[in-house]
């Protein structure tokens, strides 16, 4: 599995295969929740339900197996064994904080809409906490895009493992 992680990306970037699906997964993700807010707008919640709770588990995933490695490697040691420019360094970061806001709560919302959450975390109005974490979500998602720019397009020495 490494060796398909980290050989060459397939988006014409300096990305690895993993930068390019992380982009592509997280895409996707943005568009399960957008199509999860039409339903939901619809009056269709349980499919709302649905779309919203697949989103935000294969965001998780994303997160979990995709981007915390990267980012205790790469962004978080305070002498940048990378070499990464201090942009990309602080958007890394503002990225981490607002997508781990975005997850924390969205799985929070997720769980209390799927009745998983004991009675003193429950809470009645669903729809500023859910517009609350979509927001988040595009937040994080429009800010992980500015990422992979700065790490990936022109840049011909992009941090990667060896």
């Amino acid at each position: 599995m490494n060796d398909l992680l980290h050989q060459p990306g397939f988006l014409g970037t300096s990305a690895n295969w993993a930068a390019d699906m992380t982009l592509l997964l997280s895409a996707l993700v943005a568009v399960l929740l957008t199509i999860g807010v039409v339903l939901a707008v619809r009056g269709q919640y349980r499919a709302h339900r649905w779309f919203q709770t697949g989103a935000a588990t294969l965001n998780a995933i994303l997160v979990l197996w995709l981007m915390v490695l990267p980012f205790r490697d790469f962004v978080a040691p305070p002498d940048n064994p990378a070499g990464l420019p201090l942009s990309a360094i602080a958007t890394t970061r503002i990225h981490a904080a607002v997508g781990t806001l975005a997850l924390v709560f969205g799985l929070f919302v997720t769980l209390r809409a799927n009745k998983l959450m004991p009675r003193f975390l429950r809470f009645n109005n669903y729809k500023a906490f859910m517009r609350v974490a979509y927001a988040l979500y595009m937040l994080a998602t429009l800010i992980g895009l500015f990422v992979y720019i700065t790490w990936f397009v022109g840049n011909p020495s992009p941090p990667s493992y060896q």
